[in-house]
């Protein structure tokens, strides 16, 4: 299991590596200025912001400063929000964007995988009906028109949250609605799909055989074999909330990291975006290599498979 923990975090690394230049290029490349009021800035100004920020160095040197710089976690300089560190920027507006991303996750998940649960259970029957209708609406419906939905019905109608801006954690309310849906939805139709399965499967009827209640099956087996599949989409789910979290954070105006990124790229801060892209692809790969792990952990074959490798 620890070399392929090592193994995995080499690809990690490598993966990192290759994410990092290939969005320097692509910033390198983009048309326009990363400064808003060049056209007032005289030819000597704008030689002296080159020569702060490296921009008149050749593109292979900008490369290598920049990337041993990324190797003592220095994302460099924004050029927009007041020449503040990038990793100070992301530090600043992390709270929020985990906070939403957390709930959101945690929400989606339970309720999915008890809605799939039921689902499967009542298999054919108007409660499966009903489940399916709920998660094929969740899959539909994006996240940022159930956002505008909440936001009017619930805080501009009603009154119960506050409609946009950070206020602590009763802002944080209406936006992890708006993301738990879609891998609630997800969650529910895997879980259904697997939970089919596992209830045809000979050991469900031995465990009926033995006596076994249909609860004491559905809990002391079903539930667990269902959910081994369901966990290797849970990682990807949690990275992609926090990527999808972008376009709610700014219809609810909260200052998280994908507001920050919005902002970054219309006003072309090149440090601020490749600094932020090179966190989504570590929180990305973090959350693979975590259900990874966890998968090997629920499901002893695998590291059987793994010893038998060797």
């Amino acid at each position: 299991m620890t070399k392929y923990i090592l193994k995995r975090i080499f690809y990690l690394l490598l993966t990192l590596f290759i994410v990092a230049s290939v969005t320097f290029f692509m910033m390198k490349m983009m048309p326009g200025t990363p400064f808003t009021n060049q056209d007032k800035l005289s030819a000597e100004q704008l030689k002296i912001m080159n020569q702060q920020y490296g921009l008149n160095k050749p593109i292979w040197q900008q490369y290598i400063t920049y990337m041993l710089n990324l190797l003592h976690g220095d994302f460099g300089t924004s050029f927009q929000f007041n020449n503040q560190s990038v990793s100070t920027l992301i530090i600043s507006r992390l709270k929020p964007s985990m906070l939403i991303g957390a709930q959101a996750m945690i929400l989606g998940s339970v309720l999915g995988i008890i809605l799939g649960a039921i689902s499967a259970i009542n298999k054919n029957s108007w409660v499966d009906s009903l489940a399916t209708f709920v998660s094929i609406l969740g899959i539909s419906v994006p996240s940022f028109v159930l956002g505008v939905l909440l936001q009017f019905y619930l805080a501009f109608k009603m009154k119960i949250f506050p409609i946009a801006l950070w206020d602590g954690w009763r802002s944080s309310i209406l936006p992890s609605l708006a993301l738990a849906v879609s891998p609630l939805a997800q969650i529910a139709r895997f879980m259904r799909t697997e939970m089919v399965d596992v209830l045809n499967s000979d050991y469900i009827e031995l465990s009926k055989a033995k006596g076994n209640t249909k609860w004491q099956t559905v809990v002391k087996h079903a539930l667990r074999n269902s959910l081994i599949p369901v966990i290797t989409i849970i990682g990807p789910l949690t990275a992609n909330i926090l990527t999808g979290s972008m376009v709610v954070e700014n219809i609810f105006s909260i200052p998280g990291i994908g507001e920050q990124f919005v902002k970054s790229i219309m006003t072309n801060d090149y440090p601020t975006i490749m600094g932020l892209t090179i966190f989504y692809s570590v929180i990305f790969m973090i959350m693979l290599l975590i259900t990874d792990i966890l998968y090997m952990i629920v499901d002893p074959r695998i590291r059987l498979t793994s010893k038998g490798r060797k």
